[in-house]
């Protein structure tokens, strides 16, 4: 599994994140810990880390000084970052403008690293496309893209929402003053899509549990007991612009009637309570729209125009093409001509028209192999949902590794990794 670097001299901290990860059982990923300068630096050339936990507010960590090499080599670029501060001596506002050229995927005060690191390392490693993806936009792509699949899980709904926020902060899209408004506002309309429209959660269920003393994760985990409760999931996507970012939130309820929420919200009553996703979205963002049965949202947040952005190069021009559920992406056989960049989306993999396997953004890429060998596709991909995908030619691609030869190491992952999924699916088939 991946090598976790902890760069941290706090004995305690180690203790922490350590005790976590063995009340949770999880015992996949090694973890290294170490504070010199030199050993990071030469950690993160070699080991070539994909995780890194990072304790701000360790005096004995210099990490201005390592901020400053990585960002003058682009080959350590290869990471993702969760980081750990003292939010009783220390902005989190702050901390994350100094670290804006850097992929902070997460940020935990002290208090919530039992509680989170392990959810917050889980995340990560199931979404291993978040490492590059930070990369990968600010040098070749105008839009950027982004989908989690949640399950019911509430705990973890926070860190997926300050997932996507982070992102937006850090490309200058949202001022660090309002991450944690649009956070929260994120974060409760999922929750809303498992409470109610997984869970069927009625306000006097959720009162009286409340009030016996127990909490609401107790009843969204009694709910969840039933299987087919249990099997659904929330769809949280989002795909930015130059102006702005379209956050989109699908749960697999039956939906509900947005008007009535809303006429309650306005009549201030008590049952409003179950609109405070609402309120509090329309307060922070540009709008919030439903779809007609309301298991769907849609909020726009309008991009921060104060900041001086750097335009893509490489595939910013690239063709961007949106495959519905059924349509044919490329076939069996034909040229491998283009290279395809997952957005968002599910797709079939077919081989003589049965299906073999599957791709969504986690993989980043489609038609990798047939295209770098310049042979014919070996197989058929088919769209099982909507998505949206970018058509890469093969000259745009030899100039971009031209100029950023670091990726040849990021694509010897991605191919490493889909061998190693190959070859388990296979030994499983074979049982």
């Amino acid at each position: 599994m991946s090598l976790i670097v902890l760069i941290n001299s706090d004995q305690e901290i180690k203790n922490k994140i350590e005790n976590a990860f063995r009340r949770e059982r999880c015992y996949d990923f090694p973890m290294v810990m170490m504070a010199s300068e030199k050993k990071i630096l030469e950690s993160l050339n070699f080991d070539l880390p994909e995780i890194i936990i990072l304790n701000f507010g360790d005096s004995r960590v210099s990490y201005k000084s390592m901020t400053n090499q990585v960002k003058k080599d682009s080959w350590l670029h290869s990471f993702g970052i969760i980081g750990l501060y003292d939010g009783s001596t220390q902005n989190e506002q702050e901390l994350m403008e100094e670290m804006k050229d850097l992929n902070v995927l997460v940020m935990l005060d002290y208090s919530r690293i039992s509680s989170h690191i392990v959810k917050s390392v889980k995340i990560i490693t199931e979404n291993w496309q978040l490492i590059y993806q930070k990369d990968l936009y600010s040098h070749f792509m105008e839009h950027s893209s982004g989908s989690f699949t949640i399950d019911n899980d509430i705990l973890a709904v926070s860190i997926y929402a300050g997932i996507a926020v982070t992102n937006l902060v850090q490309k200058g899209y949202l001022k660090p003053e309002n991450k944690m408004h649009l956070q929260l506002s994120l974060s409760e309309l999922i929750v809303n899509g498992i409470e109610h429209g997984h869970c069927g959660i009625s306000y006097d269920e959720k009162t009286d549990f409340l009030q016996s003393g127990r909490s609401v994760i107790d009843l969204v985990s009694e709910k969840c007991e039933d299987p087919v409760i249990a099997a659904k999931r929330v769809h949280f996507e989002w795909d930015s612009s130059i102006e702005s970012t379209v956050f989109s939130i699908r749960d697999e309820g039956e939906g509900f009637d947005v008007s009535k929420i809303k006429q309650k919200v306005e009549d201030d009553d008590p049952l409003a309570q179950h609109g405070r996703g609402i309120i509090m979205a329309e307060a922070f963002t540009e709008s919030v729209v439903y779809n007609d049965i309301g298991n769907e949202v849609k909020t726009t947040v309008k991009h921060d125009d104060s900041v001086i952005r750097k335009t893509p190069e490489g595939f910013s021009g690239e063709e961007v093409i949106f495959p519905k559920k059924g349509d044919i992406v490329f076939q069996e056989g034909e040229k491998g001509n283009f290279l395809y960049y997952i957005a968002s989306g599910r797709y079939q993999v077919l081989h003589n028209k049965k299906v073999v396997g599957s791709l969504s953004p986690v993989d980043l890429f489609m038609g990798e192999m047939a295209f770098l060998l310049n042979n014919r596709r070996s197989a058929a991909v088919v769209a099982e949902e909507t998505g949206k995908l970018i058509k890469i030619s093969r000259k745009s691609f030899v100039q971009v590794m031209k100029k950023y030869p670091h990726y040849g190491i990021f694509l010897s992952k991605l191919l490493a990794r889909k061998i190693v999924r190959a070859n388990e699916q296979h030994s499983v088939e074979e049982l």
